[in-house]
């Protein structure tokens, strides 16, 4: 029997591209029915909202759905404290205050908010849609925020907490 000859191909391979690993990402945990409310909403209000639908905080929106503050369950707690002086530092014969006079207007309209402009925290960490768990985890732990808000150009679609991160933790792999 005669000998069989194989060719070789000289031309190059193409290599198949690798399938990417599967990454969650914020919109596959997140919550897309979300409580918000706007900020002239009564501190009763939020309060019931967030009682009733058992959630830690709310984002504040305005008419255009873009995200203005968030009012978390530790804002409604803060209500029911006390409003210490400002501290000063002792120096000489005088006094340096340790916190500035617009912190201290801004704590005093905090403890006697009647709205949630008035107890909201303006300066809102968000996260996008599509980023992906690893990172939100990381920033919900280095920023201390819960819930965080889900916004897609500037636009409020959902709600993400530590209550969503645990839920997907515990899925059925």
């Amino acid at each position: 029997m005669p000998a069989k000859h194989l060719s070789v191909s000289t031309q190059p391979t193409r290599e198949l591209p690798r399938p990417e690993p599967l990454v969650t990402r914020v919109k596959h945990i997140m919550t897309v029915d979300v409580v918000s409310v706007s900020p002239s909403a009564s501190v009763g209000r939020v309060a019931r909202l967030m009682h009733e639908r058992a959630i830690s905080g709310v984002p504040v929106i305005d008419i255009d759905r873009r995200v203005v503050g968030m009012v978390t369950d530790l804002d409604l707690i803060l209500l029911n404290t006390r409003i210490e002086a400002p501290h000063f530092l002792p120096l000489l014969d005088g006094r340096i205050p340790l916190e500035t006079p617009s912190h201290f207007k801004k704590r005093i309209q905090h403890a006697a908010g009647t709205t949630a402009k008035d107890l909201m925290t303006e300066s809102v960490v968000t996260v996008g849609p599509e980023e992906d768990v690893e990172t939100l985890a990381a920033l919900m732990v280095k920023e201390h925020v819960n819930p965080v808000p889900v916004v897609e150009e500037g636009r409020l679609v959902g709600v993400v907490s530590r209550a969503d991160l645990i839920r997907w933790m515990t899925r059925d792999d």
